[in-house]
């Protein structure tokens, strides 16, 4: 695997060099390329001047900054070298804090950090002593052009860097039309806590996988075999909102199905242990 970034973890008087890598595949999406109808050729896209509709070739094309309506400032690359932060080439670790304290939102797309030569004992410190602490590092990083909040972690023998949003990045809760006091029956609550636990079970990321993904190319599969025809629809029933006259009645029903299915994975896992 190939470093994208190469720099230091500082803290306190502590800098242990690093590179940063990839820790996700990105997301993998089934790709569809734009066509005519009418004779299914592939649409092209051009970049074009606004001032003369004349289309412009990559090596005239520059990164501008619009500071008034209509007025632009071009930036060059010299001009990014320039910003002299310290977290141009730093994970600049400010404080340390307690992850069960950051609320889940903030975070954003996780990197692997690995030591570069000589950063071995001081990388393996500051993960050991994270691990023991319960905390994270809060830091700051520029990544491409920009400087990100992030959190460093420990992960198993790693470092991850999760890149986390700012505050204003945020949307607030107040803006969604969300009631403020509801009145939840006792009964209601005891039905819905023993459904959450009759549900519950061991985080196995494996069980689960891209169901649309792979209706989408059976889909295909049967446009291609039918030589690009449509195919009939199949009508999907579309769930319905539970009224509240029938909440009771939908939780039972709901509690009997997990009861149904908690019973057969423990017979699954006695079966197992059996054999």
């Amino acid at each position: 695997m190939r470093a994208i970034w190469k720099g230091a973890i500082s803290f306190g008087l502590v800098n242990i060099p690093v590179g940063l890598y990839t820790a996700t595949r990105g997301r993998n999406e089934l790709k569809f390329q734009m066509l005519r109808d009418s004779d299914l050729s592939p649409i092209r896209y051009k970049r074009i001047a606004e001032a003369d509709n004349k289309e412009v070739p990559w090596e005239h094309i520059v990164k501008g900054y619009q500071y008034e309506k209509g007025q632009y400032v071009v930036v060059t690359d010299k001009d990014f070298e320039r910003v002299n932060i310290k977290s141009n080439q730093m994970v600049d670790i400010r404080e340390f804090v307690n992850l069960d304290d950051i609320d889940p939102m903030f975070f954003d797309e996780p990197y692997f950090l690995a030591p570069e030569k000589g950063g071995e004992k001081a990388y393996a410190l500051l993960r050991d002593a994270l691990k023991d602490s319960g905390k994270v590092g809060i830091a700051k990083v520029s990544i491409r052009t920009r400087e990100h909040l992030a959190a460093v972690k420990p992960n198993g023998n790693a470092l991850v860097l999760e890149l986390m949003h700012f505050p204003d990045e945020l949307a607030d809760t107040k803006e969604l039309p969300i009631p403020e006091k509801v009145q939840v029956g006792k009964k209601e609550m005891t039905m819905a806590g023993n459904l959450i636990e009759g549900m519950s079970d061991k985080w196995e990321p494996e069980k689960y996988h891209d169901e649309y993904k792979q209706a989408l190319l059976k889909l295909i599969e049967e446009k291609v075999a039918a030589g690009g025809k449509e195919l009939p629809t199949e009508k999907g029933a579309k769930p319905k909102p539970t009224k509240v006259i029938d909440l009771v009645s939908v939780l039972q029903q709901s509690l009997n199905q997990a009861g149904k299915k908690h019973g057969t994975k423990k017979e699954t896992a006695k079966r197992r242990k059996a054999a």
